[in-house]
């Protein structure tokens, strides 16, 4: 029997600065909580214009200067630290934040910032592998006594795990593709979709249909097998226009994207939010009844404009 999970809203600071002080920072943290919000993200890259902030330190910031909301990443780079700290620096975030960390980790997909700091940019299979041994690293080490692991990317002899909470923090992994949907059914806690990427981040439009999406659904319960009932679901939401005139916003939006686009098409993306408050619950409820998905990210400058939609469906 299908699980009808209550909505839930998490804000993503995407590649906009999202603070440039710990009082603005805490400021919009106590605000999304303050609105309903259940979780508020930090996204992880190395050049500073694109975050300025270490992830995990700032979201220790958050946790420390509110009561409920939670704090996630979204998402880490694999490749950035090695499995057994990242399982230690999670652990005690979460630990740290009474059990409100979300740890979100991909394979990574911007060459640009793996050249300038020397780190090899592998083919998308070898990055996409050495995540999903990874994960299974920091799974044990926060389960086991001790751990060895021998694979392909990495290994761990003898090292003692659990150094923090028994219940460990909820895994999201997301995205586009087979390969990469296919590992988060196998081993992570929420699945997130989006259209897939290029290595820039550009979305392609053709992917981001409601057909594409229950392609990428299938492949999560194909690798998920039995624990997919278990799984929650995420989406990614790329926009959010509370508006009267849909096509016209919709047409704004193509232009702004620069695609030649019908604007059904962008209204129809399960990715885009856009028309009045009422028609944005009723889009919600149906991604909810239709795929199960529950949980939506939205832009984080956004946060004030979906705010009537977050009063009135978080928890329901």
């Amino acid at each position: 029997m299908a699980i009808t999970r209550p909505f839930r809203f998490g804000l993503n600071p995407g590649l906009v600065h999202i603070a440039n002080s710990r009082e603005e920072l805490v400021n919009k943290a106590r605000r999304a909580e303050e609105l309903g919000y259940s979780t508020f993200f930090a996204i992880d890259h190395f050049p500073a214009p694109l975050s300025p902030l270490s992830p995990l330190i700032a979201l220790m910031a958050v946790a420390d200067a509110t009561q409920t909301l939670r704090v996630g990443t979204f998402v880490l780079s694999n490749d950035f630290r090695h499995p057994a700290l990242l399982a230690k620096e999670a652990a005690t975030l979460n630990l740290l934040s009474n059990g409100r960390f979300e740890m979100g980790i991909g394979a990574g997909y911007m060459r640009s910032e793996y050249e300038q700091v020397g780190i090899p940019f592998d083919a998308p299979g070898v990055r996409i592998r050495r995540l999903e041994e990874g994960v299974r690293i920091i799974k044990t080490l926060w389960t086991e006594e001790s751990v060895t692991f021998s694979g392909v990317h990495y290994t761990i002899t003898n090292l003692q795990g659990r150094s923090q909470p028994a219940q460990h923090p909820p895994i999201l992994i997301g995205g586009g593709g087979k390969r990469l949907l296919s590992v988060a059914g196998r081993v992570a806690d929420i699945i997130s979709f989006n259209p897939q990427l290029g290595e820039a981040g550009s979305t392609d439009i053709a992917d981001s249909t409601e057909t594409a999406l229950q392609e990428k659904l299938a492949w999560v319960r194909e690798a998920a097998g039995e624990r997919f009932p278990q799984l929650e679901l995420n989406l990614q939401i790329s926009v959010v226009v509370v508006t009267e005139d849909r096509i016209s916003a919709a047409q704004a939006i193509a232009k702004a994207l620069g695609i030649q686009a019908d604007p059904e098409l962008i209204l129809s993306a399960p990715y885009a939010l856009i028309g009045t408050v009422e028609q944005i619950i009723e889009r919600l409820y149906t991604l909810r009844e239709r795929y199960g998905i529950n949980y939506f990210v939205v832009p984080l400058a956004q946060m004030d404009e979906l705010s009537p939609i977050v009063a009135r469906l978080a928890g329901a």
